[in-house]
């Protein structure tokens, strides 16, 4: 009997290394787009967006600006600062970057009124295993790159393995749980999976760049360069003024125009972008009509700063626009490499002292909400005590965390306005105390008599003002805390290292949790270089949680694990929460029309001209 199955046994090993990788039972499906959890709001027969003109008419120049500079346009690499670094600059819907596979799931550039989706881009469909163990995206044959080159498989496998090895490190976080990338043929690839139940890692490679092979090879791709890359999305660089100012152009006969996910959007012929280092000196190019948009960051401004005749006689629209857009997490983040904040009591201690409603009332014009989440404005926000999915998820690791975390709900300190109650302060101090900071004269010392002194590492001249009097606050119980702004390429330097004490920084959060919080809190981030891992946190149970959180299954697995990460982040004090606002605060030249604003993005990018101003 051997003798007849013998011939048969290369055949039975190659169905048994399919068996192998792809289950058996596992049930494939094909589709337009993908929903990490649930259904798509769009079938496959939509034409466009809800939020979107289709037949906005094309035309004109938008004149944007964007804080900082830039010293190189490549975005991709560590080495240097890109555009798309800069604060407000991709809200635009322009970019010197390539497209992805997919479209609608970033911040940016999201479907707009659904979350944790994507649809067909570069991609025209995507098929994956039930089990999540695997992904195919199937290319368009029409997408192109602007010298007319066709996009390929090869140039998605090329790009996949050259950010893994030379681009920023956290191309190497966000795919790290890809096993290998299989070329199927010229226009459909696959990636396979470290392990099965990997729905979140589908949405991340729909974003991931698609660049030239043709272009990039035997290039430098760590180098910085003033050389417009070559790309293949809706515009083109067409002029580069150093660290200060693009131009972009609208591609003609664009491959991408007329495809359901951007349709409506890209109405620009041209987009002029302005640099601006100082937000005070962009403001008032902003009133003298330098250019169109200007989104509001300080609330004194907000609040008194537009009472210009352009507003008087309707030139200039001042907007507050509702969002449900979770907000960027803006905290005072504490080194925990550095042995003055090892100590949780400290961390905790230097929390109490940042009067907030003092803040809000004397220097926002009370227009803000106190963070008290990592999550702030979204269902991830923990709250009350632990209960239903996150305590089972939490429960097993009571002897790690503080029994407090169990018994009663997390809550920052609340003062009247007036200034720290002196109970506070005598909390504050008695937590120094148990972690062996003492007075002596005017100043907390330890064993050694070392003094607790720290640095406040700022990037915006703007925030001495909000932070002098925390400072103060800090002073008044012996603490010496300073505060240093430097520009823009030596913070990101600093940063890149964890080159500070104390630095005020935001946290972009999305609709759907997952590997961006593995870069914020995992301990394996703590020392790679330019990563986003601000406070060093290193804590066992979050690791363990943030695993829980990339295999959860549904959104209320994902739910109960955010939750349970943020009340464990919270009750560790490694920040000092700062204060968010739920809308948009923009304004802009009355010469512009929008459809609506989808609750998710702030939607510029879908805006036209008035016919009148296009044809002047």
């Amino acid at each position: 009997m051997d003798w007849i199955l013998r011939p048969m046994r290369p055949l039975f090993l190659l169905i048994l290394g399919l068996a192998m990788s792809f289950p058996a039972f596992a049930s494939i499906s094909e589709s337009h787009g993908y929903a990490q959890f649930g259904t798509l709001k769009y079938p496959a027969s939509f034409t466009h967006f809800d939020w979107v003109n289709p037949d906005a008419p094309k035309g004109g120049t938008l004149r944007v600006m964007a804080y900082g500079t830039f010293d190189t346009l490549n975005a991709y690499s560590f080495k240097g600062s890109s555009p798309s670094a800069a604060p407000n600059f991709l809200q635009y819907g322009v970019s010197e970057l390539n497209e992805t596979l997919m479209a609608g799931t970033g911040q940016y550039d999201p479907s707009g009124d659904e979350p944790a989706s994507s649809y067909g881009l570069i991609a025209k469909s995507v098929e994956y295993s039930e089990d999540r163990s695997w992904v195919v995206f199937n290319l368009r044959e029409e997408a192109r790159f602007h010298d007319g080159q066709p996009i390929t498989a090869y140039d998605v496998a090329y790009s996949y393995r050259l950010l893994i090895k030379d681009g920023h490190p956290q191309y190497r976080t966000n795919l790290q749980e890809v096993k290998r990338v299989d070329i199927l043929n010229r226009h459909r690839i696959r990636f396979v999976f470290k392990r099965a139940g990997n729905p979140l890692l589908i949405l991340r490679l729909g974003e991931l760049p698609v660049l030239a092979q043709h272009y990039w090879k035997g290039r430098d791709f760590k180098a910085t360069s003033f050389e417009a890359p070559l790309g293949s999305g809706p515009y083109r660089i067409s002029r580069i003024n150093p660290g200060r100012g693009l131009v972009f152009e609208r591609v003609k006969d664009w491959w991408g125009e007329k495809l359901p996910v951007n349709r409506g959007k890209y109405n620009f012929d041209r987009v002029e972008v302005e640099f601006y280092r100082d937000s005070n000196v962009a403001f008032e190019a902003f009133k003298a009509d330098e250019f169109d948009f200007y989104i509001e960051h300080q609330a004194k401004n907000w609040a008194n700063g537009y009472r210009f005749p352009a507003i008087a006689r309707g030139e200039v629209i001042r907007a507050e626009i509702p969002h449900q857009i979770p907000t960027q997490t803006q905290a005072l983040f504490m080194n925990s490499r550095r042995a003055t904040f090892a100590e949780r009591k400290v961390r905790e201690a230097l929390g109490l002292m940042f009067d907030f409603e003092w803040t809000n009332r004397a220097l926002f014009n009370s227009a803000y909400q106190r963070t008290s989440s990592y999550y702030p404005n979204s269902e991830f926000a923990a709250s009350g005590k632990p209960e239903g999915a996150e305590w089972l998820l939490l429960s097993p690791y009571r002897k790690q965390l503080p029994a407090r975390l169990f018994g009663e709900a997390f809550a920052l300190p609340r003062t009247d306005g007036a200034g720290v109650p002196r109970e506070t302060l005598r909390k504050a101090l008695g937590l120094l105390a148990e972690a062996g900071w003492k007075p002596s004269g005017q100043t907390l010392v330890n064993a050694k008599g070392q003094p607790l002194r720290f640095e406040i590492l700022l990037v915006n001249p703007n925030l001495e003002r909000i932070l002098q009097p925390y400072t103060e606050n800090l002073a008044s119980i012996g603490i010496q805390a300073s505060l240093r702004t430097v520009d823009r390429a030596q913070y990101k330097q600093r940063l890149d290292h964890f080159d500070y004490d104390m630095i005020l920084m935001t946290l972009p959060q999305s609709l759907s949790p997952g590997l961006e919080q593995w870069q914020y809190f995992h301990s394996s981030q703590v020392d790679v270089k330019g990563g986003k891992n601000y406070a060093g946190v290193a804590h066992p149970v979050i690791d363990s949680l943030l695993e829980k959180l990339l295999a959860a299954q549904s959104r209320d697995e994902q739910v109960a694990a955010s939750r349970a990460i943020d009340r464990i982040l919270l009750w560790q004090h490694y920040s000092i929460p700062n204060w968010y606002i739920n809308h948009h605060r923009l304004a802009y030249r009355n010469r512009f029309a929008f459809v609506t604003t989808p609750p998710y993005t702030l939607g510029l990018r879908a805006w036209w001209l008035k016919p009148t101003e296009t044809a002047r």
